[in-house]
Protein backbone atom coordinates (compact mmCIF):
# COMPACT_ATOMS: atom_id res chain seq x y z
CA UNK A 1 0.00 0.00 0.00
CA UNK A 2 1.26 3.48 -1.32
CA UNK A 3 1.68 6.21 1.64
CA UNK A 4 0.08 9.40 1.25
CA UNK A 5 2.95 12.37 1.31
CA UNK A 6 1.34 14.13 3.70
CA UNK A 7 2.76 16.36 6.29
CA UNK A 8 3.01 14.27 9.92
CA UNK A 9 0.96 14.96 12.75
CA UNK A 10 1.88 18.51 13.45
CA UNK A 11 0.41 18.31 17.32
CA UNK A 12 2.44 14.75 18.40
CA UNK A 13 5.55 16.07 16.51
CA UNK A 14 5.63 19.71 18.21
CA UNK A 15 4.59 18.47 21.60
CA UNK A 16 7.66 15.56 21.48
CA UNK A 17 10.38 18.10 20.78
CA UNK A 18 9.03 20.66 22.40
CA UNK A 19 9.42 18.56 25.55
CA UNK A 20 13.42 18.14 24.76
CA UNK A 21 13.26 21.99 24.41
CA UNK A 22 12.01 22.04 27.82
CA UNK A 23 14.93 19.91 29.02
CA UNK A 24 12.03 17.56 30.06
CA UNK A 25 11.94 13.61 30.86
CA UNK A 26 10.94 11.52 28.20
CA UNK A 27 11.04 8.12 26.85
CA UNK A 28 14.26 7.08 26.41
CA UNK A 29 13.61 4.78 23.50
CA UNK A 30 11.30 3.47 20.90
CA UNK A 31 10.65 -0.14 22.66
CA UNK A 32 9.93 -0.89 26.55
CA UNK A 33 12.58 -3.51 26.24
CA UNK A 34 15.30 -0.64 25.67
CA UNK A 35 13.63 1.68 27.87
CA UNK A 36 13.45 -0.26 30.98
CA UNK A 37 16.35 -0.75 33.63
CA UNK A 38 18.38 -4.38 33.52
CA UNK A 39 17.69 -6.52 36.37
CA UNK A 40 19.61 -5.65 39.38
CA UNK A 41 20.70 -2.00 38.41
CA UNK A 42 20.67 0.46 41.20
CA UNK A 43 18.72 3.60 40.98
CA UNK A 44 20.76 5.49 39.82
CA UNK A 45 22.07 3.79 36.93
CA UNK A 46 18.13 3.21 35.70
CA UNK A 47 17.59 6.61 36.25
CA UNK A 48 20.85 8.26 34.75
CA UNK A 49 19.66 7.94 31.33
CA UNK A 50 17.18 11.00 31.93
CA UNK A 51 19.89 13.87 31.16
CA UNK A 52 20.97 12.15 28.31
CA UNK A 53 18.50 14.11 25.66
CA UNK A 54 19.66 14.56 22.58
CA UNK A 55 18.89 18.95 22.05
CA UNK A 56 17.80 21.02 24.88
CA UNK A 57 17.06 24.81 24.35
CA UNK A 58 18.53 27.79 27.01
CA UNK A 59 15.43 29.00 28.66
CA UNK A 60 17.41 31.65 30.45
CA UNK A 61 18.85 32.99 27.01
CA UNK A 62 17.31 36.88 26.88
CA UNK A 63 16.25 35.74 22.81
CA UNK A 64 13.14 34.66 25.40
CA UNK A 65 12.37 38.11 26.12
CA UNK A 66 13.22 40.16 23.21
CA UNK A 67 11.00 41.19 20.20
CA UNK A 68 11.53 39.68 17.32
CA UNK A 69 12.72 41.07 14.70
CA UNK A 70 14.61 43.53 16.66
CA UNK A 71 13.61 46.43 14.74
CA UNK A 72 13.79 47.15 11.16
CA UNK A 73 15.96 44.72 8.62
CA UNK A 74 18.21 45.85 6.39
CA UNK A 75 20.19 43.44 4.14
CA UNK A 76 24.01 43.15 2.70
CA UNK A 77 25.52 40.97 0.33
CA UNK A 78 28.81 39.18 1.42
CA UNK A 79 31.72 38.57 -0.92
CA UNK A 80 32.29 35.12 -2.08
CA UNK A 81 31.12 32.25 -3.92
CA UNK A 82 28.55 31.07 -3.34
CA UNK A 83 26.45 34.44 -3.61
CA UNK A 84 24.72 34.90 0.14
CA UNK A 85 23.00 37.93 1.77
CA UNK A 86 23.23 38.54 4.94
CA UNK A 87 19.83 39.96 6.62
CA UNK A 88 20.21 42.01 10.09
CA UNK A 89 17.95 43.37 12.24
CA UNK A 90 18.41 45.93 15.80
CA UNK A 91 20.29 42.96 17.87
CA UNK A 92 22.41 41.63 14.62
CA UNK A 93 22.69 39.50 12.08
CA UNK A 94 19.59 37.71 11.60
CA UNK A 95 19.48 35.27 8.67
CA UNK A 96 21.57 34.21 6.03
CA UNK A 97 20.14 33.31 2.37
CA UNK A 98 22.05 31.77 -0.35
CA UNK A 99 21.49 32.19 -3.90
CA UNK A 100 20.25 29.21 -5.37
CA UNK A 101 19.59 27.55 -2.18
CA UNK A 102 16.55 27.14 -0.24
CA UNK A 103 18.44 26.23 3.47
CA UNK A 104 18.39 29.87 5.55
CA UNK A 105 20.26 29.90 8.78
CA UNK A 106 18.27 32.54 11.01
CA UNK A 107 19.10 33.39 14.62
CA UNK A 108 17.35 32.25 17.39
CA UNK A 109 17.31 30.89 21.60
CA UNK A 110 20.48 29.18 21.68
CA UNK A 111 20.61 25.18 21.98
CA UNK A 112 22.85 22.66 23.08
CA UNK A 113 23.35 19.23 20.59
CA UNK A 114 24.56 16.61 22.97
CA UNK A 115 25.51 12.55 22.21
CA UNK A 116 25.35 9.82 24.85
CA UNK A 117 26.32 5.91 24.99
CA UNK A 118 23.72 3.64 23.57
CA UNK A 119 23.10 0.28 25.59
CA UNK A 120 24.00 -3.06 23.41
CA UNK A 121 24.01 -6.45 23.80
CA UNK A 122 26.26 -8.88 21.75
CA UNK A 123 25.21 -12.25 21.33
CA UNK A 124 28.24 -13.54 19.49
CA UNK A 125 24.82 -14.71 16.69
CA UNK A 126 27.69 -14.06 13.47
CA UNK A 127 29.27 -15.74 11.06
CA UNK A 128 32.67 -13.90 10.00
CA UNK A 129 33.59 -13.54 6.44
CA UNK A 130 36.31 -16.51 5.45
CA UNK A 131 39.67 -15.37 6.51
CA UNK A 132 38.70 -13.15 8.93
CA UNK A 133 39.46 -13.86 12.56
CA UNK A 134 38.58 -12.35 15.51
CA UNK A 135 34.85 -11.55 17.42
CA UNK A 136 34.05 -9.12 14.59
CA UNK A 137 32.13 -6.01 15.75
CA UNK A 138 29.47 -5.68 18.49
CA UNK A 139 25.88 -4.61 17.64
CA UNK A 140 26.55 -0.48 17.81
CA UNK A 141 29.52 -1.13 20.56
CA UNK A 142 32.21 -0.73 18.06
CA UNK A 143 34.83 -3.63 16.81
CA UNK A 144 36.17 -6.54 19.47
CA UNK A 145 39.78 -5.68 19.15
CA UNK A 146 42.13 -8.77 20.62
CA UNK A 147 45.75 -8.41 22.28
CA UNK A 148 47.92 -11.25 23.06
CA UNK A 149 48.10 -15.28 21.67
CA UNK A 150 47.79 -15.75 18.32
CA UNK A 151 44.19 -14.71 15.86
CA UNK A 152 43.51 -18.20 15.71
CA UNK A 153 42.96 -18.24 19.94
CA UNK A 154 39.94 -16.18 19.50
CA UNK A 155 37.02 -16.97 17.17
CA UNK A 156 33.34 -17.40 17.35
CA UNK A 157 31.70 -20.52 17.11
CA UNK A 158 27.84 -21.78 17.17
CA UNK A 159 26.69 -18.27 19.39
CA UNK A 160 29.84 -17.72 21.35
CA UNK A 161 32.71 -16.32 21.71
CA UNK A 162 35.93 -18.16 22.34
CA UNK A 163 39.33 -17.75 23.91
CA UNK A 164 41.78 -20.29 23.28
CA UNK A 165 44.31 -20.80 26.34
CA UNK A 166 47.16 -22.86 25.01
CA UNK A 167 50.06 -21.64 27.60
CA UNK A 168 49.89 -20.69 31.18
CA UNK A 169 49.95 -17.48 32.92
CA UNK A 170 49.48 -15.52 29.39
CA UNK A 171 46.32 -13.55 29.65
CA UNK A 172 44.12 -12.97 26.77
CA UNK A 173 42.02 -9.94 26.27
CA UNK A 174 39.61 -9.08 24.17
CA UNK A 175 38.00 -5.14 24.40
CA UNK A 176 35.76 -3.15 22.75
CA UNK A 177 37.15 -0.26 20.56
CA UNK A 178 34.99 2.58 22.44
CA UNK A 179 37.30 3.95 25.10
CA UNK A 180 35.92 6.72 26.36
CA UNK A 181 33.41 4.94 28.87
CA UNK A 182 33.68 6.19 32.29
CA UNK A 183 30.44 4.91 34.56
CA UNK A 184 29.10 1.77 33.02
CA UNK A 185 26.89 -1.19 34.28
CA UNK A 186 27.87 -4.08 32.23
CA UNK A 187 27.38 -8.01 32.62
CA UNK A 188 28.70 -10.84 30.84
CA UNK A 189 27.82 -14.69 30.73
CA UNK A 190 30.44 -17.03 30.54
CA UNK A 191 31.89 -20.41 30.76
CA UNK A 192 34.98 -22.52 30.39
CA UNK A 193 34.91 -26.13 28.27
CA UNK A 194 36.50 -27.95 30.81
CA UNK A 195 36.32 -28.15 34.60
CA UNK A 196 39.92 -26.84 35.75
CA UNK A 197 43.17 -29.63 36.57
CA UNK A 198 46.58 -28.86 37.57
CA UNK A 199 45.22 -25.29 38.39
CA UNK A 200 42.97 -22.31 38.33
CA UNK A 201 41.60 -20.64 35.29
CA UNK A 202 39.79 -17.55 35.13
CA UNK A 203 37.76 -15.08 33.09
CA UNK A 204 37.16 -11.73 33.71
CA UNK A 205 35.04 -8.29 32.91
CA UNK A 206 37.10 -5.82 32.45
CA UNK A 207 36.36 -2.30 32.82
CA UNK A 208 37.85 1.11 32.59
CA UNK A 209 40.18 -0.39 30.41
CA UNK A 210 43.11 1.85 29.80
CA UNK A 211 45.08 -0.72 27.98
CA UNK A 212 45.43 -4.56 28.99
CA UNK A 213 48.00 -3.38 31.87
CA UNK A 214 45.96 -0.89 33.32
CA UNK A 215 41.98 -1.30 33.95
CA UNK A 216 39.78 -3.06 36.71
CA UNK A 217 38.52 -5.74 36.42
CA UNK A 218 35.61 -8.17 38.47
CA UNK A 219 37.33 -12.22 38.23
CA UNK A 220 35.61 -15.72 38.30
CA UNK A 221 38.61 -17.94 39.33
CA UNK A 222 37.76 -21.66 39.02
CA UNK A 223 40.02 -24.22 40.58
CA UNK A 224 40.63 -27.62 40.55
CA UNK A 225 38.50 -28.26 43.66
CA UNK A 226 35.42 -27.07 41.45
CA UNK A 227 35.61 -23.93 44.32
CA UNK A 228 34.60 -20.92 42.27
CA UNK A 229 35.91 -17.97 43.69
CA UNK A 230 34.76 -13.81 42.66
CA UNK A 231 37.53 -11.37 43.05
CA UNK A 232 37.36 -7.23 42.54
CA UNK A 233 40.76 -6.68 41.13
CA UNK A 234 43.03 -3.60 39.60
CA UNK A 235 45.94 -3.97 37.46
CA UNK A 236 48.09 -0.65 36.85
CA UNK A 237 51.54 -0.70 35.16
CA UNK A 238 51.31 -4.45 35.33
CA UNK A 239 50.84 -5.11 38.70
CA UNK A 240 47.44 -6.92 40.10
CA UNK A 241 46.61 -5.69 43.58
CA UNK A 242 43.19 -7.25 44.74
CA UNK A 243 40.70 -4.62 45.77
CA UNK A 244 38.94 -6.95 47.92
CA UNK A 245 39.12 -10.06 49.45
CA UNK A 246 37.87 -13.02 47.28
CA UNK A 247 34.66 -14.06 48.02
CA UNK A 248 33.66 -18.28 47.47
CA UNK A 249 30.70 -17.94 45.35
CA UNK A 250 29.77 -21.70 43.83
CA UNK A 251 31.20 -24.97 44.43
CA UNK A 252 31.19 -28.49 42.41
CA UNK A 253 32.06 -26.61 38.93
CA UNK A 254 31.60 -28.61 35.94
CA UNK A 255 32.28 -28.04 32.02
CA UNK A 256 29.99 -25.64 30.72
CA UNK A 257 28.56 -24.33 33.75
CA UNK A 258 27.52 -20.71 32.80
CA UNK A 259 27.88 -18.18 35.16
CA UNK A 260 27.52 -14.59 35.06
CA UNK A 261 29.64 -11.31 36.11
CA UNK A 262 28.33 -8.21 36.40
CA UNK A 263 29.87 -4.88 36.82
CA UNK A 264 28.70 -1.15 37.53
CA UNK A 265 31.38 1.99 38.00
CA UNK A 266 30.30 5.43 39.20
CA UNK A 267 33.09 7.54 39.38
CA UNK A 268 35.32 5.52 41.80
CA UNK A 269 32.77 3.63 43.30
CA UNK A 270 33.01 0.44 42.13
CA UNK A 271 30.79 -2.53 42.72
CA UNK A 272 31.00 -6.21 41.17
CA UNK A 273 28.81 -9.36 41.54
CA UNK A 274 28.23 -13.03 39.87
CA UNK A 275 25.61 -15.53 40.21
CA UNK A 276 25.25 -19.02 38.21
CA UNK A 277 22.93 -18.61 35.10
CA UNK A 278 20.26 -20.79 36.18
CA UNK A 279 20.09 -18.83 39.89
CA UNK A 280 18.19 -15.41 40.14
CA UNK A 281 20.24 -12.47 39.74
CA UNK A 282 21.38 -11.10 43.47
CA UNK A 283 20.18 -7.70 44.53
CA UNK A 284 23.20 -7.20 46.59
CA UNK A 285 27.27 -6.63 45.10
CA UNK A 286 29.62 -8.96 46.89
CA UNK A 287 31.86 -6.80 45.97
CA UNK A 288 31.13 -2.38 46.94
CA UNK A 289 33.73 -0.42 47.21
CA UNK A 290 35.90 2.73 46.24
CA UNK A 291 38.90 3.05 44.53
CA UNK A 292 42.17 3.12 47.70
CA UNK A 293 44.44 5.23 45.47
CA UNK A 294 45.72 8.58 46.55
CA UNK A 295 46.73 9.69 43.25
CA UNK A 296 43.90 10.66 41.45
CA UNK A 297 46.12 9.80 38.24
CA UNK A 298 46.17 6.58 39.24
CA UNK A 299 42.16 6.25 39.41
CA UNK A 300 40.69 5.06 35.79
CA UNK A 301 38.26 7.04 34.95
CA UNK A 302 37.37 6.18 32.09
CA UNK A 303 38.02 3.50 29.39
CA UNK A 304 37.06 0.54 27.79
CA UNK A 305 35.05 -2.93 28.54
CA UNK A 306 35.78 -6.52 27.77
CA UNK A 307 37.14 -9.40 28.91
CA UNK A 308 40.05 -10.89 30.42
CA UNK A 309 40.83 -14.80 30.42
CA UNK A 310 43.48 -16.82 32.09
CA UNK A 311 45.11 -20.26 32.45
CA UNK A 312 47.27 -19.74 35.67
CA UNK A 313 50.34 -21.37 36.46
CA UNK A 314 49.92 -25.45 36.55
CA UNK A 315 46.23 -25.59 34.82
CA UNK A 316 46.20 -28.12 32.00
CA UNK A 317 45.86 -26.83 28.45
CA UNK A 318 44.62 -26.27 26.25
CA UNK A 319 40.95 -24.86 27.14
CA UNK A 320 38.29 -22.61 25.93
CA UNK A 321 36.96 -19.63 27.96
CA UNK A 322 33.92 -18.83 26.45
CA UNK A 323 31.95 -15.57 26.63
CA UNK A 324 27.56 -16.00 25.65
CA UNK A 325 26.37 -12.72 25.94
CA UNK A 326 28.33 -9.63 27.12
CA UNK A 327 25.95 -6.51 27.47
CA UNK A 328 25.96 -3.23 28.93
CA UNK A 329 22.94 -2.06 30.03
CA UNK A 330 24.06 1.71 30.90
CA UNK A 331 26.91 3.50 30.31
CA UNK A 332 27.97 7.42 30.26
CA UNK A 333 30.95 9.07 28.16
CA UNK A 334 32.92 11.61 30.36
CA UNK A 335 33.40 13.82 28.33
CA UNK A 336 30.52 13.27 25.13
CA UNK A 337 30.28 15.94 22.23
CA UNK A 338 28.14 18.81 23.19
CA UNK A 339 27.39 21.71 20.21
CA UNK A 340 26.16 24.69 21.99
CA UNK A 341 24.75 28.00 19.24
CA UNK A 342 21.44 29.97 18.29
CA UNK A 343 21.43 29.20 14.62
CA UNK A 344 18.44 27.69 12.97
CA UNK A 345 18.27 26.21 9.58
CA UNK A 346 14.96 26.39 7.72
CA UNK A 347 14.24 25.76 4.19
CA UNK A 348 11.92 28.22 1.84
CA UNK A 349 9.56 26.95 -0.30
CA UNK A 350 11.96 27.60 -3.90
CA UNK A 351 15.45 28.43 -4.12
CA UNK A 352 15.95 32.22 -3.47
CA UNK A 353 16.63 33.97 -6.69
CA UNK A 354 19.21 36.48 -4.95
CA UNK A 355 16.41 39.40 -4.52
CA UNK A 356 15.13 40.55 -1.55
CA UNK A 357 11.51 41.20 -1.90
CA UNK A 358 8.47 41.99 0.51
CA UNK A 359 7.89 38.08 0.45
CA UNK A 360 10.70 37.02 1.21
CA UNK A 361 11.09 39.88 3.90
CA UNK A 362 7.62 38.42 5.02
CA UNK A 363 8.48 35.42 6.03
CA UNK A 364 12.24 36.11 7.48
CA UNK A 365 10.18 38.16 9.65
CA UNK A 366 7.30 35.26 10.54
CA UNK A 367 10.69 32.74 10.87
CA UNK A 368 12.36 35.40 13.30
CA UNK A 369 10.53 33.93 16.30
CA UNK A 370 9.56 31.10 15.23
CA UNK A 371 10.39 28.10 17.28
CA UNK A 372 8.79 25.04 15.32
CA UNK A 373 11.12 22.14 14.69
CA UNK A 374 13.70 22.81 12.07
CA UNK A 375 16.87 20.78 10.48
CA UNK A 376 18.79 20.09 13.81
CA UNK A 377 15.58 19.45 15.82
CA UNK A 378 14.29 16.93 13.18
CA UNK A 379 18.18 15.17 13.10
CA UNK A 380 18.36 15.09 16.40
CA UNK A 381 14.74 13.53 17.20
CA UNK A 382 16.63 10.40 15.42
CA UNK A 383 19.78 10.26 17.74
CA UNK A 384 20.01 8.15 21.01
CA UNK A 385 16.90 9.21 23.68
CA UNK A 386 15.18 10.78 21.46
CA UNK A 387 11.43 9.73 22.24
CA UNK A 388 9.30 7.59 19.45
CA UNK A 389 6.11 9.82 18.02
CA UNK A 390 3.82 8.27 15.37
CA UNK A 391 1.29 10.11 12.90
CA UNK A 392 -1.89 9.05 12.76
CA UNK A 393 -2.57 10.11 9.18
CA UNK A 394 0.54 7.66 8.38
CA UNK A 395 -1.54 4.66 9.55
CA UNK A 396 -0.06 5.83 12.75
CA UNK A 397 3.55 4.94 11.88
CA UNK A 398 6.00 6.07 14.08
CA UNK A 399 7.63 9.28 12.39
CA UNK A 400 10.65 10.29 15.09
CA UNK A 401 12.43 8.26 17.23
CA UNK A 402 15.85 6.87 17.94
CA UNK A 403 16.57 4.83 14.79
CA UNK A 404 19.33 1.89 13.80
CA UNK A 405 21.18 1.92 10.92
CA UNK A 406 19.78 -1.53 9.53
CA UNK A 407 19.40 -4.88 10.41
CA UNK A 408 22.20 -6.84 11.11
CA UNK A 409 23.16 -9.84 8.29
CA UNK A 410 24.52 -12.84 8.96
CA UNK A 411 28.32 -11.67 9.09
CA UNK A 412 27.27 -9.06 12.18
CA UNK A 413 27.69 -6.40 9.79
CA UNK A 414 24.75 -3.73 8.41
CA UNK A 415 23.78 -3.16 4.83
CA UNK A 416 22.96 -0.15 3.35
CA UNK A 417 20.18 0.25 1.01
CA UNK A 418 17.15 1.56 3.94
CA UNK A 419 15.21 4.88 3.09
CA UNK A 420 13.37 7.02 5.27
CA UNK A 421 9.75 5.42 4.54
CA UNK A 422 11.38 2.09 5.48
CA UNK A 423 11.72 3.93 8.83
CA UNK A 424 7.99 4.14 9.27
CA UNK A 425 7.26 0.84 7.49
CA UNK A 426 5.77 2.61 4.88
CA UNK A 427 5.69 2.06 0.96
CA UNK A 428 6.23 5.06 -0.38
CA UNK A 429 4.76 6.64 -3.85
CA UNK A 430 7.11 9.29 -5.38
CA UNK A 431 6.41 11.37 -8.32
CA UNK A 432 6.63 9.54 -11.26
CA UNK A 433 6.24 12.61 -13.70
CA UNK A 434 9.15 13.68 -15.88
CA UNK A 435 11.20 11.72 -19.24
CA UNK A 436 13.72 9.96 -16.64
CA UNK A 437 11.46 8.93 -14.00
CA UNK A 438 10.64 5.28 -14.35
CA UNK A 439 6.97 4.28 -15.01
CA UNK A 440 5.89 2.97 -11.56
CA UNK A 441 7.90 5.00 -8.94
CA UNK A 442 6.01 3.31 -5.53
CA UNK A 443 8.84 2.10 -3.49
CA UNK A 444 7.59 -0.96 -1.30
CA UNK A 445 8.75 -0.34 2.80
CA UNK A 446 11.87 -3.23 2.91
CA UNK A 447 11.12 -6.24 5.18
CA UNK A 448 12.55 -6.12 8.81
CA UNK A 449 13.78 -2.60 8.46
CA UNK A 450 11.35 -0.87 10.66
CA UNK A 451 12.93 2.45 12.76
CA UNK A 452 16.04 2.08 10.73
CA UNK A 453 17.54 3.96 8.14
CA UNK A 454 21.10 4.38 6.03
CA UNK A 455 22.88 8.13 5.62
CA UNK A 456 20.68 9.11 2.44
CA UNK A 457 17.92 8.07 4.09
CA UNK A 458 18.57 9.79 6.91
CA UNK A 459 19.41 13.13 5.34
CA UNK A 460 15.59 12.36 3.04
CA UNK A 461 14.02 12.27 6.20
CA UNK A 462 15.38 15.20 7.83
CA UNK A 463 15.35 18.28 4.49
CA UNK A 464 12.96 15.82 2.42
CA UNK A 465 9.42 14.39 4.51
CA UNK A 466 9.71 16.72 6.89
CA UNK A 467 10.99 19.78 5.27
CA UNK A 468 9.80 19.63 2.33
CA UNK A 469 12.29 19.27 -0.33
CA UNK A 470 10.93 17.23 -3.02
CA UNK A 471 12.48 13.44 -3.09
CA UNK A 472 12.67 11.13 -6.68
CA UNK A 473 12.96 7.43 -6.12
CA UNK A 474 15.78 6.66 -7.89
CA UNK A 475 16.34 9.73 -11.25
CA UNK A 476 15.13 12.57 -12.67
CA UNK A 477 18.54 14.44 -11.57
CA UNK A 478 16.98 18.09 -11.95
CA UNK A 479 19.17 20.10 -9.42
CA UNK A 480 15.11 20.63 -7.52
CA UNK A 481 15.10 17.22 -6.06
CA UNK A 482 16.42 15.13 -3.42
CA UNK A 483 18.13 11.89 -4.92
CA UNK A 484 18.43 8.47 -3.10
CA UNK A 485 22.14 8.23 -2.62
CA UNK A 486 24.75 10.17 -1.33
CA UNK A 487 26.65 9.84 -5.17
CA UNK A 488 23.68 11.40 -6.82
CA UNK A 489 23.04 13.94 -3.51
CA UNK A 490 26.43 15.09 -3.90
CA UNK A 491 26.57 15.39 -7.55
CA UNK A 492 22.60 16.02 -9.22
CA UNK A 493 21.01 17.48 -5.34
CA UNK A 494 18.90 20.76 -4.80
CA UNK A 495 20.66 23.88 -4.42
CA UNK A 496 24.13 24.70 -4.62
CA UNK A 497 27.87 23.34 -4.04
CA UNK A 498 29.51 25.45 -1.44
CA UNK A 499 33.21 23.32 -1.80
CA UNK A 500 34.44 20.90 -3.56
CA UNK A 501 38.00 19.15 -4.39
CA UNK A 502 39.39 15.46 -5.71
CA UNK A 503 41.55 13.40 -3.74
CA UNK A 504 41.73 15.46 -0.88
CA UNK A 505 39.31 17.54 1.37
CA UNK A 506 38.08 21.38 0.27
CA UNK A 507 38.27 24.48 2.28
CA UNK A 508 35.90 24.69 5.00
CA UNK A 509 36.24 28.77 4.84
CA UNK A 510 32.05 28.73 3.70
CA UNK A 511 30.53 25.63 5.72
CA UNK A 512 27.49 27.09 7.36
CA UNK A 513 25.38 24.98 9.78
CA UNK A 514 22.72 22.91 8.09
CA UNK A 515 25.00 22.27 4.99
CA UNK A 516 25.20 18.31 3.67
CA UNK A 517 28.58 17.08 3.58
CA UNK A 518 29.61 14.57 1.36
CA UNK A 519 32.15 11.81 1.68
CA UNK A 520 34.35 9.27 0.19
CA UNK A 521 34.72 6.94 3.25
CA UNK A 522 35.46 4.24 1.35
CA UNK A 523 33.77 1.44 3.13
CA UNK A 524 34.73 -2.24 2.19
CA UNK A 525 32.42 -4.43 3.44
CA UNK A 526 29.06 -3.32 2.14
CA UNK A 527 28.92 -5.13 -0.81
CA UNK A 528 28.24 -2.13 -3.17
CA UNK A 529 31.04 -1.90 -5.66
CA UNK A 530 29.83 2.27 -5.46
CA UNK A 531 32.03 2.37 -2.45
CA UNK A 532 35.51 1.05 -3.33
CA UNK A 533 37.32 4.51 -3.45
CA UNK A 534 37.11 7.40 -5.52
CA UNK A 535 33.10 7.73 -4.79
CA UNK A 536 30.74 9.46 -2.89
CA UNK A 537 29.80 7.21 -0.18
CA UNK A 538 28.76 9.03 2.89
CA UNK A 539 26.49 11.89 3.59
CA UNK A 540 25.69 14.21 7.14
CA UNK A 541 24.69 17.12 8.36
CA UNK A 542 26.95 19.94 9.70
CA UNK A 543 25.76 21.00 13.45
CA UNK A 544 28.64 23.19 14.63
CA UNK A 545 31.35 23.86 16.66
CA UNK A 546 32.01 21.41 19.70
CA UNK A 547 33.30 22.57 23.15
CA UNK A 548 36.87 21.56 21.81
CA UNK A 549 36.38 23.27 18.44
CA UNK A 550 35.68 20.02 16.28
CA UNK A 551 33.45 20.59 13.26
CA UNK A 552 30.88 18.27 13.95
CA UNK A 553 28.19 16.56 11.85
CA UNK A 554 25.74 14.01 12.43
CA UNK A 555 25.09 10.83 10.19
CA UNK A 556 23.83 7.56 9.84
CA UNK A 557 26.43 5.03 10.16
CA UNK A 558 27.44 1.61 10.70
CA UNK A 559 29.37 1.03 13.67
CA UNK A 560 26.96 3.55 15.91
CA UNK A 561 24.21 1.97 14.39
CA UNK A 562 22.42 4.76 13.34
CA UNK A 563 22.22 8.58 13.99
CA UNK A 564 25.16 9.67 15.13
CA UNK A 565 26.80 13.17 16.25
CA UNK A 566 29.52 11.13 18.29
CA UNK A 567 32.86 9.50 17.80
CA UNK A 568 32.37 5.46 17.90
CA UNK A 569 33.98 4.07 14.85
CA UNK A 570 35.73 7.59 13.91
CA UNK A 571 34.84 11.13 15.01
CA UNK A 572 32.30 12.67 13.81
CA UNK A 573 34.14 15.90 12.82
CA UNK A 574 35.66 17.72 9.81
CA UNK A 575 39.04 19.38 10.87
CA UNK A 576 40.46 16.63 12.71
CA UNK A 577 44.19 15.14 12.04
CA UNK A 578 45.04 14.69 8.82
CA UNK A 579 44.47 10.81 9.00
CA UNK A 580 40.99 11.01 10.31
CA UNK A 581 38.42 9.18 8.24
CA UNK A 582 36.08 11.70 7.95
CA UNK A 583 38.58 14.27 7.82
CA UNK A 584 40.79 13.46 5.26
CA UNK A 585 37.66 11.80 3.44
CA UNK A 586 34.95 14.87 3.16
CA UNK A 587 34.97 15.81 -0.65
CA UNK A 588 32.07 18.00 -1.01
CA UNK A 589 30.00 20.40 0.48
CA UNK A 590 26.25 21.34 -0.63
CA UNK A 591 23.32 23.52 0.70
CA UNK A 592 20.44 22.34 0.19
Amino acid sequence: MSAPTSSPNRRSVLSAIAGLAAGSTLPLAPSAAAAAPAAGATTATATAAAGRLPMVIDSTDPWHFGDHPAGALTTRALPGTPAVLEVSDGDGVLATLTTGARTVTLRGPKRSFTEQKKPLSDAFDRTLPAGQTGWGSSPGGGRWYTVNGSDADYFLENGRATVRLTTTNASRHALLSDKAVGDVNAAARVSFDKAPTGGPVSLALSFAAQDVNNHYRARLNVTPAGEVQFLLEKELADVTTALSPAVTVGSGFVAFQHWWVRVEKTGDLLRARAWRHDATEPTTWQHSLRDPEADPDKVFTTGAVGVRALASSGAAVPLEARVYDFVIDAAQWTDPPVVSHDTWVRVLPEPFDGAWTSAVEQRISAWAGDTSPDALAYASMYRPFAPAVTDPSLQGAQVLGESGYSPRNAAGTRDIGFDFHDYMGLSWDFPASGEHMEPDAVDPAKADNLHNMDCSGFVRMVYGHHLGIPMVRSRNFDGLNLPRTSKNQSAHGPGVVVARATGQAPSLGALRVGDAVFFDASVPDSGDPETDGGVIDHVGIYVGRDQHGGLRFVSSRRTPDGPTMADLGAKSILNGPADALYTKSLRVVRRF
